[in-house]
């Protein structure tokens, strides 16, 4: 039985497209890799035309990262002011308090530039792409032996050399219920990094890049439960999927941890601990910079633009002190 068949046959037809493409990008990559002097065959080359792949797809997905980090900035800055109107109607189940918490809430959204569903978008585009990824890499097994018919730029020769490429202990296409207990081993350590590596992600935005004042409430609460019991899915997904599923996906989840730091140190939420962080860092580096270039520091700065600004009230004074009129009538 292929993956062509079955409930998710019918969405695997449709991605097809994307498949052929799939086979024919890892194809141009381990090409690269032996031009550059790997051997051709079974072999390390398509290890890192995987993860290749990986970088391919996530830089072309990097323009909506950042989309999707300017939304989740202005969301986490606006969760205070959301929290003030949910406590405002708490309780109030009526029509009218239900629409003028909905209309307060949109309104809310608007003047911030914030989009509750802006943070979704990248994550609904890598969907389909690990779809695609999860069945190329599982009908090698199948093109190798002859149960599905060649596509793209799998023929049986090509499905074989990945089907049979070495990885420490085990294969490729080796799944957690067929090799030896070595091999099981090998995929439980990949299954653990792959759960720690999107655990410590999460869980690292949530901690540093929320704002203060949002670290509270059963919002801030449910969101760490999800940020510890989410990544522990993978332990059963991952015995279901052939190493180089999880190869793929180990480097995804990499990514998105680096992703994650450069986000949480470069370009933090407001009033978070990590902006503090960074006002500080800056603060540093702005006084390194005067110092090397002769320049008052920044307490000078503000000292000096302080009295210039009161010896101008000062002398605003002094020129606009009323007087007083003589009332007297001259005898």
């Amino acid at each position: 039985m292929t993956l062509d068949s079955g409930f998710w046959g019918f969405f695997y037809r449709l991605l097809y497209p994307l498949e052929w493409l799939m086979t024919y990008l890892l194809d141009a990559f381990h090409k690269g890799f032996v031009f550059l002097g790997m051997s051709d065959g079974p072999g390390i080359a398509w290890v890192l035309s995987i993860v290749m792949l990986v970088v391919l797809v996530r830089l072309c997905i990097l323009p909506l990262f950042i989309k999707q980090m300017k939304s989740m900035r202005r969301m986490q800055a606006i969760q205070p002011k959301l929290q003030h109107i949910q406590q405002k109607y708490k309780g109030k189940n009526d029509p009218a308090s239900r629409e003028a918490m909905s209309r307060e809430t949109m309104k809310l959204y608007q003047e911030n530039g914030a989009n509750p569903m802006g943070s979704c978008l990248p994550a609904l585009i890598q969907s389909p792409v690990f779809m695609t990824m999860f069945y190329v890499l599982s009908s090698v097994r199948y093109v190798a032996n002859g149960q599905r018919t060649p596509y793209g730029a799998f023929n049986v020769s090509t499905a074989e050399d990945i089907q049979n490429t070495p990885v420490f202990n085990i294969h490729l296409s080796s799944m957690f219920t067929e090799v030896d207990a070595g091999g099981k081993v090998t995929i439980g350590i990949f299954i653990a990094l792959m759960c720690f590596t999107m655990f410590y992600s999460q869980f690292h935005n949530i901690r540093r890049n929320t704002p203060k004042a949002a670290q509270q409430g059963q919002a801030y609460r449910s969101q760490m439960i999800m940020a510890l019991t989410f990544p522990f899915m993978y332990i059963f997904s991952g015995l279901a999927f052939p190493f180089a599923v999880l190869i793929y996906w180990l480097t995804n989840n990499c990514w998105t941890l680096a992703q994650t730091f450069w986000q949480v140190h470069s370009m933090p939420t407001p009033g978070s601990p990590a902006a503090e962080d960074k006002q500080k860092r800056d603060y540093k580096r702005e006084e390194a910079r005067r110092k090397r270039e002769g320049l008052p520091s920044i307490e000078e700065e503000e000292l000096a633009k302080a009295k210039e600004a009161a010896a101008e009230n000062k002398g605003q004074g002094q020129r606009y002190q009323p007087t007083r009129k003589n009332r007297r009538k001259k005898k």
